[in-house]
């Protein structure tokens, strides 16, 4: 594989420094991408370039994860018109653990020639006085050059701190030390990250009189122009605690038929045939192209049997074959789940100790029906189903039996008004 070829039809390059293909098609390169993990998780937003890792080492090349443990405590200025909120050293590191776990699934880290390299740039600094690092590192880019830069040129008026307007630094730093460690010559990123990357190539030809260079991908962003930044609203996240399969599944299924060829080709691990032939298959009904991304990325990101699951949950929730075998089969985390997308009442377990009209149920202490008389029409109506069963008369009963799993009731008031019901958990 081709790395700048692959990138390119891919739409995944924006800008390099001269030479990157010819050192790129000469040799094996270690290259970084620097990660702060001011989250509790990897999102979306950063798997482009993870997806730029990700392709890197399956074209023979040594990917490095650099974990800000150190640039994480400062806050890096690109692409903000405000200061940065200080996270605690006790926050950060305990994201940088967790976001190091999910990077070992997400490239090889075990074994090879180019197998992957973890790094945490707060090892550089811990043991350095702040006069060292202004005598060594400070004196070799100037003001004047930090200034050009956007990502503090866009801050001027407002104001930056001089602690994010020393982030620029810090990262040039870090290049310089995983080039003189790894032989680390390139750096890659968001186009965000452009001035603070090119600054690093500019602080190696200061500082040591060596060639680095530079590569980036475009941002990924929302419908609105905004990227999927870590502390945006709506954000999509790879762990499963805070973006569930489902929710990560569904994402894809309902993105902008305008965005999901982009999409296919940022995340996809298929050929470039493979992309085209099924862009060609599909054209004018992109809603495949969705799924079709949406079960790749589910299955590398969650599991096969995440994706088993998501699969029934959706055939439960929007399926027409959907029946009562088909929901005794799925677990609790997948009712759970369910709950999760519908109209949910959560109700006492003591209701349901010595029996319970459903006709309660449904009106009194959940509101599913207004009143009985409407219940009285729907049942009359052949309308109202409890676990997939028809209820047949309008006094019908339940109790605790009939909860699945020991929590769960499902209603249907026709075919598609859909609703769970969850009695607390036992004791």
């Amino acid at each position: 594989m081709n790395f700048i070829e692959e990138l390119t039809w891919r739409g995944l390059l924006k800008d390099a420094t001269p030479g990157v293909e010819e050192l790129l098609n000469n040799q094996m390169v270690t290259g970084y991408i620097g990660f702060d993990p001011t989250a509790p998780s990897l999102t979306i937003g950063n798997y482009v370039p993870i997806m730029l890792l990700t392709l890197f080492q399956r074209s023979g090349h040594q990917p490095v994860v650099l974990m800000g443990g150190a640039t994480g405590r400062i806050g890096d200025p690109s692409g903000r018109d405000t200061e940065r909120e200080l996270k605690s050293a006790e926050e950060l590191d305990a994201n940088l653990a967790h976001q190091a776990e999910q990077f070992k699934k997400l490239l090889n880290f075990e074994d090879g020639p180019n197998k992957a390299i973890m790094v945490n740039n707060f090892d550089f600094y811990q043991g350095m006085s702040v006069l060292d690092f202004l005598r060594d590192a400070g004196k070799t880019l100037t003001v004047n050059y930090m200034l050009s830069k956007d990502a503090v040129k866009n801050r001027m008026e407002g104001g930056i701190s001089f602690t994010e307007f020393s982030y620029q630094l810090l990262q040039a730093y870090d290049f310089e030390v995983l080039f003189k460690k790894y032989n680390c010559v390139l750096q890659m990123g968001g186009s965000d990250q452009w001035g603070n990357i090119t600054s690093g190539t500019e602080f190696i030809r200061r500082h040591l009189g060596e060639s680095a260079y530079a590569l980036t991908a475009p941002l990924l962003t929302k419908k609105d122009g905004t990227k999927f930044g870590k502390s945006a609203g709506g954000n999509i996240w790879l762990d499963p605690a805070m973006t569930s399969p489902y929710r990560f599944y569904q994402f894809w299924l309902n993105a902008e038929d305008d965005n999901i060829a982009k999409y296919t080709r940022y995340f996809t691990l298929r050929s470039k045939e493979e992309v085209e032939a099924a862009e060609l298959e599909f054209a004018g009904n992109p809603n495949e192209l969705k799924r079709m991304l949406a079960e790749e990325l589910t299955i590398r990101i969650h599991s096969q049997e995440a994706y088993e699951s998501v699969k029934k949950v959706s055939e439960l929730l929007f399926g027409r074959n959907s029946d009562r075998d088909h929901l005794l089969s799925l677990s609790e985390a997948e009712l759970q789940t369910v709950a999760e997308e519908i109209p949910h009442y959560k109700v006492p377990r003591s209701l349901f100790h010595d029996g319970l009209a459903l006709a309660d149920l449904l009106t009194e202490h959940t509101g599913i029906l207004p009143t009985k008389s409407e219940l009285r029409r729907a049942v009359q109506g052949n309308s109202i189903s409890v676990n997939k069963e028809k209820i047949s008369s309008h006094e019908h009963q339940t109790d605790a039996s009939a909860l699945l799993h020991g929590r769960f009731l499902l209603v249907e008031n026709g075919k598609k008004n859909k609703f769970v019901v969850e009695v607390e958990r036992s004791k």
